[in-house]
């Protein structure tokens, strides 16, 4: 109870510099340089969560989605995370997250376009000279946000649908009548991967001098049948020998689903449980302090060998952090080395 109490009116902003304290340790220690993807760049990998929902329980930042059938309001809270990582490395390095809350003074919900402008600006204000690759499902390929990444110096490559983007792929079409399409292939497993790429295709209609560069992969199986398929814009140009590897940086976009919102909610962490909602910031300040723990904990995954022995040994998270919780409540620890090293 006094910690709620403590940290209900706490601004989540100050909790920023926390992230940003244990990034420069990474950027001191090395730590992040394997973590290059191309070009000296990073990639940033961007998407939205909710982790509460409730009838009843609220607070004044609550996003409120009132059902059309029945009037009933349904309370939420979601945050646009944010992580660095690479599709050869395990680990992601969480950057702090973006709530999507209701905004001081705003009648009209918050939304994951609004808190990826907020996160993108403070993210190059907290990290100027960090060269990043921003990766971002279909709802972020339009024209404003792209203005926004190019303004910002950030490079991106965003996931890009026929259904949203027909202007684009008509162009697309255009280009193979004209010869401008490449197409290189090659064997997966059992299957084929073909890979077709265009450089310089306007994005739509409306923002016909913004150009962008297209790629679309497609993997078959062993008797024709699609199996997977993709298509991105960038602002990278491709080419033959870059090709293959900018489509590793898109389908890298999972690892923020599956390696991090997958792993918070699923794996010991309960990050959609209610530890406590508040009348204030409490639900937002619990998520952030979350996502910091899961930052420490991937770090230590990366960095420190007494805790890959300690994972190595337990075989799972889950019976990671029973272990540390029984350890807990029953010793006396002089530090978290001394837990570690008891186990």
């Amino acid at each position: 109870t006094q910690m709620r109490e403590i940290l209900d009116p706490l601004d989540p902003e100050q909790l920023r510099a926390v992230y940003n304290d244990v990034f420069r340790e990474l950027q001191r220690g090395k730590v992040l340089e394997p973590l290059v993807f191309l070009e000296g760049c990073y990639l940033l990998l961007m998407d939205g969560t909710g982790y509460f929902s409730s009838q009843t329980i609220h607070c004044d930042s609550c996003l409120q989605k009132t059902s059309k059938k029945t009037g009933e309001v349904t309370y939420q809270h979601q945050l646009l995370g944010a992580v660095i990582a690479h599709p050869d490395h395990h680990e992601v390095i969480p950057l702090a997250p973006e709530p999507i809350v209701q905004q001081d003074g705003n009648t009209k919900n918050d939304c994951e376009r609004n808190a990826g402008k907020r996160l993108l600006r403070k993210i190059r204000k907290e990290h100027p000279r960090l060269k990043l690759i921003v990766v971002e499902d279909g709802l972020a390929s339009n024209a404003p946000h792209i203005r926004e990444l190019k303004k910002l110096h950030m490079h991106f490559i965003l996931g890009a649908k026929p259904g949203d983007h027909e202007f684009l792929f008509d162009q697309v079409i255009a280009a193979i009548d004209k010869d401008r399409v490449t197409t290189i292939s090659w064997k997966v497993g059992d299957g084929e991967a073909a890979l077709s790429f265009v450089n310089n295709v306007p994005l739509n209609e409306a923002n016909q001098e913004l150009l962008v560069n297209f790629f679309h992969y497609v993997e078959t199986g062993p008797d024709g049948e699609t199996r997977k398929v993709f298509t991105f814009v960038t602002d990278l140009r491709i080419t033959r020998s870059n090709a293959r590897l900018l489509v590793r940086g898109g389908r890298a976009r999972w690892k923020i689903e599956n390696e991090t919102f997958n792993t918070l909610k699923n794996q010991g962490y309960h990050y959609e449980h209610n530890y406590g909602h508040g009348k204030q910031h409490l639900s937002v300040v619990f998520a952030m302090l979350m996502m910091l723990a899961f930052l420490v904990d991937q770090v230590q995954q990366r960095c420190c060998p007494l805790f890959q022995a300690v994972a190595k040994k337990l075989g799972s998270k889950r019976a990671l952090w029973d272990n540390l919780r029984s350890h807990f409540r029953h010793f006396t620890f002089q530090s978290m080395l001394h837990l570690y090293e008891v186990i």
